[in-house]
């Protein structure tokens, strides 16, 4: 109790004598209040991140099993699916060997993440 009575006489007599600033205490309390809130954010933000590759790679997924059924169902090279071994860094493979419009599954994956979409996916 000693303390605080000490700390706000020392503030009571800064704000006296004209001195303006902030003390060695407040700038202390700041400085672990900001080192607080990066340790919660920091988390957070990687969660975030995460979050954001695997919907570009179930989006991804998605986009080249619509342009395999649509290629298959209007045949410009005799019945191929027309998807790409690799496009942007996603890798994609096409699931059964000979795929038809209602069985082809399309698999894309980059660094770790993978998603498979398409009406022949289990």
């Amino acid at each position: 109790m000693r303390t605080i009575q000490a700390y706000l006489e020392a503030a009571k007599e800064r704000r006296e004598n004209g001195e303006s600033g902030f003390s060695l205490v407040e700038l202390i309390v700041v400085v672990v209040i900001l080192g607080i809130l990066a340790a919660v954010a920091i988390p957070i933000f990687i969660g975030i991140q995460d979050q954001a590759e695997q919907s570009a790679v179930d989006a991804a997924a998605a986009n080249m099993a619509s342009q395999a059924v649509a290629n298959l169902a209007n045949p410009d090279s005799a019945g191929a699916h027309g998807v790409p071994a690799s496009k942007d860094g996603i890798a994609y493979t096409v699931a059964p060997a000979s795929p038809t419009i209602t069985n082809v599954c399309v698999t894309a994956a980059k660094d770790g993440k993978t998603a498979s979409k398409g009406p022949g996916c289990a």
